[in-house]
C-alpha cells in the first residue's frame, strides 16, 4: 500500500518504567495544512490506512508482545472497523474519543466489538454517559496531565481505578512521572523518560568503562583488531555475545569459534564495528528502561535510512552513530558534553548532538518530530528538505523492521547453549 501518511509509536509505561503498551498514532501526510471540514479529512477518516496497515503486517512490528493501543474515529467506528475488516482482536485496543459519546449510536458499536472480543479505551472523560456506564464500556480511560480538569477527572475516576485502568498521557518530566507513579493501576506516558541529562554521576561501572573503551577503539579509522580483541576477553558478557553473533553467521561453515582473536580476525573491522556498536549500545543501557535502548537503536537506523533523502549516503554511518548516541546522556547519566567524551564521538556526531548544528542535525530534528508526533514540525522539515511523506514513513518502518529483526537474532543466540565460551 502506498504509505502517503505519518506513523508514530508513543510507550505506556508502569509505575517501575516497564513498558505495557504502545499507542499508534497516525497523520493524512498531505493535509497537514487543511481545514477542520475539507473533504480530505473525512476520506482519510474512512479510508483507515493505520488500520490498513496493522492489517496488512500486524501488531508486532509495533508492539512487539505488548498491546497496542489505535485510534478510531466516529465513522471508522459505525463502520465496526476493526471487526469488519477482520482484524484480530488480540493485542488491540480501540481508542474512542470522548466527543464522539454524544451519538447514541456509537454506543451500539462499541458494544458489538466488545462482544467481538475487542477492548475499548476512552480518551477523555464525557458527559454524554454516566460514569458507571463509562466504566462498563471501557477497559481504559485516557487522560492527558496538561489537561485544565486533570485533578477534578482524577479524583472523579478514582472509585473505579480497581474496574478501569487510568492511562495518563503527556507527562513532561521525571518529577511529574514519580509523583503520578504512586497512583495504583495506572500507565504513564509522555517524554519523562528520554529528557536530557544536566547533572550525573562522576562514576561509571567498571563493565560499563570496559565496554566505552572499546567503543573508543572500533570508532578510530583504522582500529587494531589484536586490541579490540583484548578489550572484548576483558568482558565476559562482550565475548559470549561476540562468539554466539559469528557462531550465528559464521559464512555458512558449521565450524564453531572458539577463540575471541580468531573470531574478531574472520569478521574483519567493517563486521566487529558492526556488532560491537549495537552490542555495546544494549550493554551500556542495561541499568536504564528498556525502551531508551530500543529508542536509540531505532533512531540509530532511521537515521541510516534517511541518508538518501538528505544526500548524505556518503554519511549513512555517522547517521547512525548520531542516532545511536542520541540517548547517551540518558544511558550514562551524565550531560551530553561527558557522555560524547566517554565514546570519543567524532566532531560531525558532537555538534549535532552537542550543539545542535550541522546537516546531521537536520536528519535529527526530523527524527525526533516524527516520533514524537509532532507533524506540523515533520512537515515544515520535510519542506526544507524536498522529503515525500512516503520515504520518511518507509524508512521509519524499514527501522522497526530492522530492530525486530535484530531481536530474533538476540533471541536465537540466547537460545544456543548458555555454557560460557573459551575466549582465549
Amino acid at each position: 500500500m502506498g504509505m502517503r501518511f505519518f506513523i508514530s509509536t508513543i510507550p505506556f509505561f508502569d509505575s517501575e518504567m516497564a513498558v505495557h503498551a504502545y499507542r499508534f498514532i497516525t497523520k493524512a501526510g498531505d493535509i497537514l495544512f487543511a481545514s477542520a471540514d475539507d473533504h480530505r479529512l473525512l476520506g482519510a477518516e474512512l479510508l483507515a490506512p493505520g488500520l490498513e496497515l496493522v492489517k496488512e503486517i500486524g501488531v508486532e512490528p509495533f508492539a512487539g508482545s505488548y498491546d497496542l493501543f489505535i485510534e478510531l474515529s466516529k465513522y471508522q467506528l459505525l463502520m465496526e472497523m476493526p471487526y469488519s475488516m477482520n482484524i484480530p482482536p488480540d493485542n488491540l485496543v480501540c481508542i474512542i474519543d470522548k466527543k464522539a459519546l454524544s451519538d447514541s449510536a456509537v454506543i451500539a458499536k462499541i458494544e458489538i466489538l466488545r462482544q467481538n472480543g475487542y477492548r475499548m479505551a476512552l480518551d477523555g472523560l464525557s458527559d454524554a454517559i454516566s460514569l458507571e456506564t463509562t466504566v462498563g464500556y471501557f477497559d481504559f480511560i485516557l487522560l492527558s496531565y496538561k489537561s485544565k480538569s486533570f485533578i477534578a477527572d482524577i479524583k472523579t475516576i478514582q472509585p473505579h481505578m480497581s474496574e478501569t485502568m487510568i492511562v495518563i498521557t503527556e507527562i513532561p518530566d521525571m518529577e511529574s512521572f514519580t509523583k503520578l507513579s504512586a497512583i495504583d493501576n495506572i500507565l504513564l506516558s509522555g517524554e519523562f523518560y528520554s529528557e536530557p541529562i544536566t547533572k550525573g554521576k562522576t562514576e561509571i561501572s567498571p563493565l560499563k568503562v570496559n565496554s566505552l573503551n572499546l567503543l573508543r577503539q572500533i570508532n578510530e579509522e583504522g582500529f587494531d583488531l589484536v586490541s579490540a580483541a583484548n578489550t572484548i576477553e576483558r568482558d565476559p558478557a562482550l565475548s559470549i555475545s561476540l562468539l554466539r553473533f559469528i557462531n550465528t553467521i559464521n559464512f555458512g561453515s558449521n565450524k564453531k569459534m572458539d577463540s575471541i582473536r580468531r573470531a574478531v580476525a574472520i569478521l574483519g573491522q567493517k563486521e566487529v564495528k558492526k556488532w560491537a556498536t549495537v552490542a555495546i549500545s544494549v550493554s551500556v543501557g542495561e541499568d536504564r528502561p528498556s525502551e531508551i535502548t530500543k529508542l536509540s537503536l531505532i533512531r540509530a537506523k532511521f537515521a541510516e535510512n534517511l541518508a538518501p533523502a538528505f544526500n548524505m549516503a556518503i554519511k549513512s554511518g555517522a547517521l547512525f552513530m548520531a542516532g545511536l548516541f542520541s540517548l547517551l546522556d540518558v544511558i550514562l547519566q551524565k550531560p551530553m558534553p561527558e557522555a560524547l567524551d566517554e565514546v570519543a564521538a567524532d566532531s560531525e556526531v558532537r555538534d549535532a548532538l552537542e550543539n545542535h548544528k550541522g546537516r546531521i542535525n537536520d536528519v535529527l530534528t526530523l527524527i525526533h518530530a516524527y516520533e514524537r508526533a509532532d507533524w506540523q514540525t515533520a512537515t515544515v522539515n520535510m519542506v526544507l528538505h524536498s522529503i515525500d511523506v512516503e520515504v520518511l514513513t518507509q524508512a521509519f518502518l524499514d527501522s522497526l523492521y530492522w530492530y525486530r529483526q535484530l531481536l530474533d537474532t538476540i533471541d536465537d543466540s540466547d537460545s544456543e547453549s548458555d555454557d560460557p565460551p573459551e575466549t582465549t
